[in-house]
């Protein structure tokens, strides 16, 4: 079946635009959630996902592969077509806001994907391999601690795969808030870095050896704290 999909090319800042596929693994590798829109009874629904990225062994390369309840309607929709059901795929990190020296002047430094397809079952030969993208991606390392999901538990849980390859991603890092504007350099101007920190564990009441925190969460709070994204320009910076 032929597929015309929307066009990805952006109008603004094209500078910021990339089609690169690394590029786009990047963001997906430090991304957690993705908000995937879809038409219901004529209205767009947008909805977030935990989501996994990598390669099914099924021959169409890396996908992203998403979760949910069998009896969802976009999973049962996407079951029951043969193409699968249309879908936008949007995936944004925010790592600061930029100030300037009017309220015109405000922004972000982001980066962002942003991609379109069909999304589609997972095969019955691929599910094991999907559930396990989906694991290491929020976690890696911790199916090896825990039991495996039981065969009860996996067929009631629906995946579906969505190609990237009809994607982009779009990166703002370099805005400092400075512009040649004329405007009073006596006010203050520049960048606030935002990122994710992960805090301490909280075991839950019924688990017997509470300070026994696995690898793989200790893991997962070394990797999302230690991102640095202190600003500094020369040998000025500013700690509050």
């Amino acid at each position: 079946m032929e597929i015309s999909l929307p066009d990805l090319r952006v109008s603004r800042l094209k500078d910021r635009q990339s089609y690169d596929h690394d590029v786009i693994r990047d963001i997906l590798n430090d991304a957690m959630i993705a908000h995937i829109g879809f038409i219901r009874e004529g209205w767009p629904v947008v909805l977030p996902f935990h989501f996994g990225f990598g390669d099914l062994g099924d021959g169409r390369g890396e996908q992203m592969i998403i979760h949910g309840s069998t009896g969802g309607r976009a999973f049962l929709d996407a079951a029951a077509s043969e193409h699968g059901v249309p879908v936008s795929v949007c995936v944004c990190l925010n790592d600061g806001l930029v100030l300037g020296r009017s309220t015109y002047e405000i922004g972000a430094r982001f980066r962002s994907v942003v991609g379109y397809g069909y999304a589609t079952e997972v095969p019955a030969d691929c599910r094991q391999r999907g559930f396990e993208i989906l694991i290491d991606h929020v976690i890696p390392g911790w199916r090896d601690e825990v039991r495996e999901a039981s065969d009860k538990e996996q067929a009631a849980t629906a995946l579906l795969r969505i190609p990237m390859d009809h994607a982009s991603a779009k990166v703002a890092s370099t805005n400092t808030g400075d512009e040649d504007d004329g405007e009073n350099r006596h006010i203050w101007a520049g960048v606030v870095p935002l990122n994710v920190r992960a805090g301490t564990p909280i075991p839950s009441p019924e688990t017997l050896d509470p300070d026994a925190i696995p690898e793989s969460v200790r893991a997962f709070i070394t990797r999302i704290n230690q991102a640095d994204y202190s600003v500094s320009q020369d040998s000025h910076s500013a700690t509050i």
